[in-house]
């Protein structure tokens, strides 16, 4: 049964785990539009789990059926395979089984461990800060270093130091609180969490490393996009650029695990973007990245679901 299903989902996933990757990787479209990227870099982490299991599962259980489903209802059935089971079968089904709770497990490990250690620095912080006045919904926390961050979950938490308040102006010091909030509003952590889980599951393979590192260039640059939204002033890409160079300078272990800075990674790409932003990625362009992120979902869906030809 579908063994040209299976070859064309092997032959995708490969793709997906290294060229593909590798090429969003060096574009330079995703600094157009930062959320666009994500959306593509979603598809491509998914796309790229569906196909490899799903590789695995069809060759595994082509003795049972014309289609996944098909087979599928087979085995839970307990109806007898169709053709010969034969030994690569069963390694190609038991290969699927470890991939598929492997990639699970650590997600759910991962998630449970990043709440965990939110949760802990959440209540050591509130033990510590105090309501900033500048600021409604922010803490401040006594310390020298310029240091801003936000804590993401069911009960989300906005962090300025003292140091921070002190070195920024009223525009400045309103940028950072742009940046950190449009990190909670559009959940910037659960972008991240995926390719947390795939790093840590897939610790050899370049590309998950690779991934890791772009979503959280991109979802730091989204920010500053959000936050320039409504930032007022003559030059608000300037202000937000001055404050991420004061909050990148303060100390790298300022800011806890599993909190979301604005002076976090690819500082030196975001402040030249903000300073020489380039074009806006035109309508058509946009479409098309879009289309090619369902397809990405799309295509792998169909050839588990639909029957062989």
């Amino acid at each position: 049964m579908l063994p040209a299903t299976a070859a064309a989902l092997a032959v995708l996933a490969a793709a997906l785990a290294w060229p593909v990757p590798a090429l969003l990787g060096r574009a330079r479209w995703p600094r157009r539009d930062p959320l666009v990227a994500l959306v593509c870099w979603q598809a491509i982490g998914l796309a790229g789990g569906l196909s490899i299991i799903g590789a695995l599962l069809v060759h595994g259980l082509a003795p049972w059926g014309h289609s996944l489903p098909e087979a599928g209802a087979a085995v839970l059935t307990g109806d007898p395979a169709r053709d010969p089971v034969r030994g690569d079968h069963w390694v190609t089904l038991t290969l699927a089984a470890v991939l598929a709770l492997e990639l699970l497990g650590v997600l759910a490990l991962s998630w449970a461990r990043t709440a965990r250690t939110r949760r802990r620095h959440r209540e050591l912080l509130e033990l510590v800060v105090r309501p900033a006045d500048a600021v409604p919904d922010a803490r401040l926390l006594e310390h020298p270093a310029p240091v801003a961050f936000c804590i993401p979950g069911a009960r989300p938490l906005l962090v300025l130091s003292s140091g921070m308040v002190a070195e920024l102006d009223d525009d400045q010091l309103a940028a950072v609180v742009a940046h950190e909030r449009a990190h909670l509003a559009e959940h910037h952590h659960l972008y991240l969490l995926p390719f947390v889980a795939w790093e840590a599951a897939l610790p050899v393979l370049p590309a998950a490393a690779r991934a890791h590192a772009a979503v959280r260039e991109l979802v730091e640059m989204r920010a500053d996009d959000r936050a320039l939204t409504s930032l007022r002033g003559p030059d608000p890409r300037r202000t937000l650029a001055q404050a991420i160079v004061v909050a990148a300078g303060g100390p790298g272990g300022g800011v806890p695990s599993g909190a979301l800075s604005v002076g976090g990674s690819a500082v030196g790409a975001r402040v030249v973007r903000l300073l020489s932003p380039p074009a806006p990625l035109p309508p058509a362009a946009r479409a098309a990245a879009l289309l090619c992120a369902g397809l990405l979902l799309l295509v792998p869906t169909a050839l588990l679901l639909l029957p062989a030809v």
